[in-house]
């Protein structure tokens, strides 16, 4: 290595740590207080899934394991049930009786969304996914149909 190149290298180290000051002075810090203050994401996030309902109360989901067909990773199991005529759980012939979303192999992709004929799965804005424990991470449909708030701010694509 010549001197040449030492001198060209620290001037490259200068002008970047000119340009690293120069943004920590002039721009305000982008941190937030988080739980205490809502963080804001953009509409199309995807984060923890969510089995919708209709506004009667009945599942959407029919059971057709459309979802599980097109999970590229395998993550979702659904297991079909016949409905009681007497006391249907959803619309149609079927409902899923067991739904769990595995959230260790699970990419985010939203193709499970984009399979589903009724609209019953979507991937929302809760991006709190961290557990102690590995079987935390195996979603069933009582926590698919009760998903927590998330604390977060919506805000427009950019």
């Amino acid at each position: 290595m010549s001197v040449k190149d030492l001198v060209q290298g620290a001037e490259f180290i200068a002008k970047s740590m000119g340009v690293t000051l120069k943004t920590l002075v002039t721009e305000a810090p982008n941190t937030v207080e988080y739980p205490d203050e809502p963080v804001a994401i953009y509409p199309r996030f995807r984060g923890r899934h969510e089995l919708r309902r209709y506004e009667d109360g009945m599942e959407r989901c029919i059971g057709c394991s459309l979802c599980e067909a097109a999970c590229p990773t395998g993550a979702i199991y659904v297991l079909a049930a016949e409905n009681d005529p007497n006391n249907p759980v959803s619309p149609g012939e079927r409902h899923a009786a067991v739904y769990e979303v595995n959230l260790m192999r699970c990419i985010f992709c939203g193709d499970c969304m984009r399979a589903c004929p009724t609209e019953a799965i979507v991937l929302g804005h809760n991006f709190e996914l961290a557990q102690y424990e590995r079987v935390d991470l195996i979603l069933d449909k009582e926590a698919l149909l009760n998903p927590p708030v998330p604390n977060v701010i919506v805000r427009p694509d950019a």
